[in-house]
């Protein structure tokens, strides 16, 4: 079947958009085919620095034919009616309708043929409508055209079958043509289809799939690396970035001078990969950074790339020798004496400085660390006050991603504790989902409060994460403590740190209490929050959402740790047949005292004790003293924080709850019994809801 290739030449596109540009191509073309009835077999969507590429196969050579029939109004209808139905159905005489017969008697019947339109039209139309309305986050115009495109657009090659698919644009109009790369082979190519269109690029030093680009990078770096005796520091962000930036990837070793290592390592990586997008290495016997670096040209070079690795080196040289001058003025002032320019910070307009967020954290660590095991209250205290203070360096200001590392290294210089030292390096962790998160008391602390300070104050000023806007990163802020306390077995009550975190605002003054927001409970708002952040981590490891809704609906269920234990023991027992069968007869229990509750009319509850006496069953005897037996051992298990036992408690429950069921009436003529039997289903949730909120539980 027909293939349809579309190539978009113009200027060089940031690499930052080619990937999500190509994906936009394929879908406003896909789905637009597919809306008109031209239904293909596969697509690829590419990008280069200069072009963006589609290919379409299995494509129809027109439209379906559409046959349609639409009711129209009765025969012997008014002539206004008749009028309407012929207009829409687009009749010149009624006669040309044909007239069936149903229930009510007979009427019109329009019968409406439409011929397929051929294939190459309705592409045209659809191609031209997704370059006037690609979604670039970024856009131009140039020259007098109305166009607007990310760079200027230069050309368009576009086929159908092997003909070229006509169409203008602001003036461009398409044809079959293609360039190469820009110095190696600049001259028009003539395609008829993707085949001799991807052979024809890879002639030309272009190499079409950004994913193969990568991986020539990638391939070739290492080649050259361990030529050199030494090892790749990969950075897959970076290869995507250069795999963007060049269509014939060419990779050259560079050096620099050695006087230069004596910088913190982070910072010339962060240097050289920011300012020339080169690869740093490093010597595999020692794991320390080499004088060397790799690059990525976009050519080759007559003089094998001399010129170009030249050229690059000295503007690494220029950079490097900023970073060590920003390094050696740096650690001329200590950490401390750096403390009072953070009231030039400003945290938020409503929140206060960097200053004010530096003493309160200080202050909150130094609670905090009493709760945490063999932690030093003296070096939490200091390691969260100076956590901030690399803020007002100059390597940070250079280098805004550093922050935090540098006042690490900074630390280190002032000859402060490695425990302080390394506090402040982590206490920004865990920045992701695979990033490690701080296992040492003080790095603990540290990390904790910083996020505690600022998940409590943006919820205080009611600037909570909507959708999938958050601007404050506060749903990472609170997975971040949930990762901490959980892969650390901590030991700490949410609602208790939120506060005494809302305290040490307080603390502040005025000026930041006065901007909180009293509409709502800060503290529900948060841990409601947390369960769903807890929800996310839990996701990952095959648990439901809903069990962690049953256990966060128990009252007072604010430490981490027992919750997660809680949910996993419950996750565990669910699984089992006991725990299903168990589940059910709670379920049918709740819903016939509540459907009861309801029928009986208002204030009417079945909450009240149950009374033996007026049993007139075994199944009743035997289910109320099960209950007993299993309250008694689920509430021990549970003082010992045995959630398994408190579950397996529950278990021999599903035995007596079947046969009360099978046996027993619940609604009995005698109102007594009636209510006896009510209540002891009662008992049923309330026996259960010990270890959690069964009623959360979906299906």
């Amino acid at each position: 079947m027909p293939e349809l290739l579309l190539e978009l030449f113009s200027e060089e596109i940031p690499s930052r958009m080619q990937v999500k540009a190509a994906d936009d191509l394929q879908k406003l073309v896909t789905d637009a085919l597919v809306e008109e009835g031209l239904v293909y077999e596969s697509a690829r969507s590419f990008a280069t620095p200069r072009r963006l590429t589609l290919m379409i196969d299995g494509l129809p050579a027109k439209q379906p034919d559409i046959k349609e029939e639409r009711k129209g109004p009765r025969v012997g209808a008014p002539e206004k009616a008749l009028e309407g139905f012929m207009k829409a159905a687009g009749l010149t005489d009624i006669s040309q309708a044909q007239v069936q017969e149903d229930k009510k008697g007979d009427f019109y019947v329009a019968v409406i043929e439409k011929t397929g339109a051929a294939a190459q039209d309705v592409i045209a139309k659809i191609i031209l409508d997704a370059i006037n309305n690609f979604p670039w986050p970024k856009s131009m115009r140039w020259g007098a055209g109305e166009l607007k495109w990310v760079r200027p657009l230069q050309s368009i090659l576009c086929t159908f079958d092997g003909e070229i698919v006509p169409l203008e644009i602001s003036g461009t109009k398409s044809g079959n043509e293609t360039y190469g790369h820009r110095f190696m082979a600049s001259d028009a190519i003539s395609v008829k289809g993707f085949e001799d269109y991807e052979a024809a690029l890879e002639k030309a030093h272009v190499v079409l799939d950004p994913v193969r680009r990568y991986d020539i990078i990638l391939h070739d770096a290492k080649d050259l690396a361990l030529a050199a005796g030494l090892e790749l520091i990969e950075d897959d962000a970076l290869l995507k970035e250069a795999a963007g930036l060049v269509e014939w990837p060419v990779v050259l070793l560079g050096t620099f001078d050695e006087t230069f290592l004596d910088v913190p390592p982070e910072v010339i990586i962060t240097s050289i990969r920011s300012h020339q997008k080169c690869f740093a290495l490093r010597d595999p016997g020692t794991g320390k950074l080499a004088n060397k670096f790799l690059l990525v040209s976009n050519l080759i070079a007559a003089d094998d790339g001399k010129a170009i690795v030249a050229g690059n080196e000295r503007v690494i040289a220029a950079r490097l020798s900023d970073a060590k001058f920003f390094w050696d003025q740096d650690k001329k002032h200590t950490l401390e004496s750096r403390l009072p320019k953070l009231n030039d910070l400003i945290f938020h307009a409503k929140l206060g400085t960097v200053h004010d967020k530096a003493h309160a954290i200080a202050k909150l660590a130094m609670a905090l660390a009493k709760f945490i095991p063999h932690a030093d209250t003296s070096r939490c205290e200091q390691a969260a006050l100076l956590a901030k203070a690399d803020l007002v360096t100059n390597m940070v200001g250079e280098f805004p991603s550093l922050q935090g590392l540098m006042g690490h290294y900074y630390a280190r210089n002032d000859g402060l504790h490695e425990f302080i030292s390394n506090a402040i390096a982590k206490h920004y962790a865990p920045l992701g989902p695979s990033d490690a998160v701080p296992t040492e008391p003080a790095e603990i602390v540290t990390a904790l409060v910083d996020k505690f300070y600022s998940l409590v104050g943006f919820f205080g000023i009611d600037e909570r994460p909507t959708g999938s806007r958050d601007p404050y990163a506060l749903r990472r802020s609170a997975l971040g403590i949930i990762r901490i306390v959980l892969e650390n077995k901590l030991r700490l009550n949410l609602m208790e740190w939120f506060t005494q975190t809302t305290e040490v605002y307080r603390d502040i003054g005025e000026n930041v209490t006065k901007n909180w927001t009293q509409d709502y409970d800060v503290n529900v708002e948060l841990l409601l929050f947390f369960a769903d952040r807890l929800k996310v981590y839990l996701r990952d490891q095959g648990i439901k959402h809903d069990l962690i809704d049953a256990v966060f609906s128990l009252k007072n269920q604010d430490d981490l740790l027992m919750i997660e234990s809680r949910v996993k023991a419950l996750n565990q027992f669910l699984k089992t047949e006991d725990g299903q069968n168990l589940l059910a007869g709670y379920k049918r229990a709740v819903n016939i005292v509540r459907i009861e509750e309801k029928n009986d009319g208002p204030g009417i509850e079945y909450s009240g004790d149950v009374d033996p006496k007026f049993f007139e069953q075994d199944e009743e005897r035997t289910l109320h003293a099960e209950l007993q037996k299993a309250k008694e051992a689920a509430l021990d298990a549970l003082d010992k924080e045995d959630f398994t036992g408190a579950m397996a408690a529950m278990a021999p429950l599903r035995a007596p709850v079947d046969a009360f069921f099978d046996a027993v009436t619940v609604n009995a003529d005698n109102q007594i019994v009636r209510r006896n039997r009510l209540c002891l289903l009662n008992q049923i949730r309330v026996t259960l809801g010990r270890v959690a909120d069964l009623s959360k539980i979906e299906g």
